[in-house]
């Protein structure tokens, strides 16, 4: 396999390259997380105290797709807020999935990725320093090449708490 952080031809070179790297990244989740039976993916680790494959991947999936919304500089609709949220729960934890296939998972962050792809070809590069509000508030704020930034660094940082759950799973 060969690596590249190249976008694609019809987005601007450093947009290309953040879209590229958020690409990257599902590629790689979809990778760690081939083979996982249906109990591995509902695992939520020893003792069930951790988050679950399904809750990560539902998670990584809902704030991406709440960065494409930002980016947009629309509010998430609600049908897409039903359908991808909540952020948390009422006990402001991820909220509980349980029997939700790998594959529906993984299709249902592609169509989130799809939507990213959609709004790259939009953007130029000066775009990138726009700023928008994020938080559970909307009280942080950030650029728009940051928020591509981090939808690749949010995803591969949740890619270490999965391969723990492998490895928990296999000794278990």
């Amino acid at each position: 396999m060969f690596y590249d952080l190249q976008g694609n031809t019809d987005m601007t070179p450093i947009v290309g390259m953040l879209f590229s790297a958020v690409k990257e990244n599902s590629q790689r989740l979809q990778y760690i997380t081939n083979g996982m039976s249906q109990e591995e993916v509902d695992y939520k680790g020893p003792n069930d105290k951790f988050n679950s494959t399904a809750q990560l991947i539902k998670h990584i999936m809902y704030v991406d797709l709440n960065w494409v919304y930002r980016i947009k500089g629309k509010p998430l609709p609600a049908s897409l807020e039903k359908q991808f949220g909540p952020m948390i729960d009422e006990n402001d934890r991820l909220p509980m999935i349980k029997g939700k296939s790998l594959d529906t998972l993984l299709d249902d962050y592609q169509e989130v990725l799809n939507m990213l792809k959609d709004i790259c070809t939009q953007l130029t590069d000066d775009d990138l320093d726009l700023i928008v509000s994020f938080g559970h508030e909307n009280e942080k704020k950030a650029t728009i090449r940051w928020g591509l930034w981090h939808m690749a660094d949010h995803n591969r940082y949740h890619q270490a708490h999965i391969n723990q759950l492998r490895k928990w799973y296999k000794k278990e």
